[in-house]
């Protein structure tokens, strides 16, 4: 039996059985419509007193059949046979409309989000009228088509300018509404024609307006709950458009709202989930990024409202990693996160996929895909967690030779991006890859730096490791996998706390590293705090920062500025580590 959709309640079984029969009817296939079929949709419509919509394949066969608005009874993006903005979709909807007015905005945004072919609303009188040997059939006293058209002036946005526009600012789609028209009117007009041009068109403008085909064109979705201030919300999302570019993506567009608290199955409204819809669509996006963690389910119930992949801040950051890290052991806990995070959202593909439940219906020849994709990915964890065990106790008998000679060691932390492998490039004359990107060195480095003693002034020499960048809410999974890294924070003699104080929220870094560092398991030796950048900050904030952090240092790595002041305070804080130790 055909499905209806739609509002049904009340409806009759026979006027059920009317709607089931218009999925045999068929349109010919360089045709809008008919004006029999239109006059059959009218009909129906007027006896159950609501809208009816038909959704018609490009074969003229109808595929959908739903009563209510085209916004009640749209198709979900990810069921659509062919979607995106270099063409149409390959339906066309015929709607009815109670009232006689020109196609709605609610409609045309349906007709956009779906990439329809083209809509049709017959206005129907509401009366209609008795044909000859009796027999009602509604009464279309005008018809609307509408459909999209490219748009020749649209302009791509990249980061960073995305983020400062209004959000009235973001350009809606465009279309075309005829004038009314009557049945036999509509019925001329040529289907394949209009489709051809418009598609030729819209390809045009896709191909001038792709960024490259290489990087992903993203839209950015932030939510700003009670508990942020305008600042921080502001912050986040210039950090996330940050990570965005530095995992190879452009940022075309930036939507924001504020909530009190998150939807609990799309994180944001339904009105902003469709504007998120629309505006992708509008500026050929293919992939949106929140700026918060997402269940399976919420990434489910938007990539199918959306129609195009959906992810969060943790699998952008995790995507940077993979594409960072170059040690074995990097590339190994990576893996180990990825594939950690992945795991549970295995399960969100719904039961039916599974047989290993057990009782009747669910034992059979043997594992599902899920299972088996499960199960080897619970092994490949199992596997990696030993090899990353081995790797800690590998680090952990470097570390206790370094010790048991009486090395001193130091570690580098601080906020991703504050200079920290500039910083022990400066110090020790390494060649630590460095670049004005986030994460831009995952692997832990280890050089020797010889320094002042803090009593005598003799030579003494120091290690000094530099460390994975810190980030605010550090993803779970990450901190598991990456220990073997942080435990030479927590193993190090002393901490260098380094901040980019040329940052707006520098502040805000220093809680973000601090609170970090109080979640290792063993509490890390003292730390300096370092203020970098200082050739880069304004007066006021270097004014600010010598009055909250009278002990801090301040230098310029890229500058060499303060270096010596700074081996003279390390020879201090190594002094006083060790003889608290």
């Amino acid at each position: 039996m055909e499905t209806i959709f739609g509002n049904l309640q009340g409806l009759k079984s026979s006027q059920l059985k009317q709607l089931q029969r218009l999925y045999h009817q068929r349109i010919p296939g360089d045709r809008i419509t008919t004006p029999e079929f239109s006059q059959r949709l009218a009909a129906i419509s007027t006896e159950v007193n609501q809208p009816v919509c038909a959704y018609i394949n490009r074969r003229g066969q109808v595929i959908r059949v739903g009563v209510g608005t085209p916004r009640q009874t749209q198709i979900p993006l990810m069921e659509l046979p062919r979607y995106g903005a270099e063409r149409l979709s390959g339906i066309r909807c015929i709607a009815t409309h109670l009232k006689p007015e020109p196609p709605n905005e609610a409609a045309l945004t349906a007709m956009a989000l779906q990439r329809l072919d083209a809509l049709v609303v017959l206005n129907i009188t509401g009366t209609g009228f008795t044909r000859r040997g009796g027999g009602s059939t509604g009464y279309v006293k005008e018809a609307y088509l509408a459909h999209l058209t490219p748009q020749e002036s649209r302009t791509l946005i990249t980061s960073p300018a995305a983020l400062k526009l209004e959000e009235s600012q973001i350009q809606s789609p465009s279309w075309n509404i005829s004038p009314p028209l009557n049945l036999d009117d509509l019925a001329d007009q040529d289907l394949v024609d209009l489709v051809e041009n418009l598609e030729a068109e819209f390809q045009r403008e896709f191909v001038a307006q792709e960024v490259d085909a290489d990087h992903d064109r993203v839209l950015i979705v932030g939510l700003m709950t009670s508990e942020m201030t305008p600042l921080q919300f502001q912050d986040t999302l210039l950090e996330l458009a940050r990570l965005v570019d530095t995992a190879g993506g452009d940022v075309l567009q930036t939507i924001q709202q504020k909530r009190s608290r998150i939807h609990p199955q799309t994180v944001v409204g339904e009105g902003k989930v469709q504007e998120i819809a629309l505006t992708a669509q509008t500026l050929g996006v293919n992939l949106v990024v929140f700026d918060r963690d997402l269940s399976p389910s919420q990434v489910r119930n938007l990539e199918m409202q959306i129609g195009i992949r959906v992810v969060d801040r943790t699998e952008v950051i995790l995507d940077i990693f993979a594409q960072r890290a170059q040690s074995r052991a990097g590339k190994l806990q990576v893996e180990l996160a990825q594939l950690e995070y992945m795991q549970p959202r295995l399960a969100g593909r719904g039961r039916t996929m599974s047989r290993l439940g057990g009782g009747i219906g669910t034992r059979g020849p043997g594992e599902t895909k899920l299972e088996t994709e499960r199960r080897a990915i619970g092994q490949r964890i199992s596997r990696l967690q030993k090899e990353v065990d081995q790797l800690q106790a590998h680090r952990s008998r470097l570390r206790q030779r370094r010790q048991h000679r009486e090395v001193p060691s130091v570690a580098l932390v601080g906020y991703t991006n504050a200079g920290k492998s500039t910083l022990l490039n400066a110090l020790t004359n390494a060649e630590v890859y460095t670049a004005d990107q986030l994460f831009a060195t995952l692997d832990p480095t280890t050089r020797r730096l010889v320094i002042p003693h803090g009593e005598t002034n003799e030579p003494q020499e120091i290690l000094i490791t530099d460390t994975v960048g810190f980030i605010h809410e550090l993803p779970a999974s990450l901190m598991d996998a990456f220990r073997a890294t942080l435990e030479e924070v927590t193993e190090a003699d002393a901490l260098l706390h380094l901040v980019d104080l040329s940052h707006p929220a520098w502040l805000r870094h220093i809680r973000s590293v601090r609170e970090i560092l109080a979640q290792m398991p063993i509490t890390p030796g003292p730390a300096l705090v370092v203020f970098n950048k200082i050739d880069q900050a304004d007066s006021e904030t270097l004014a600010l920062a010598r009055e909250e952090f009278p002990l801090a240092v301040f230098i310029s790595a890229s500058q060499r500025l303060g270096l010596e002041t700074l081996r003279q305070r390390l020879a201090q804080l190594i002094e006083y580590a060790v003889d608290c130790g």
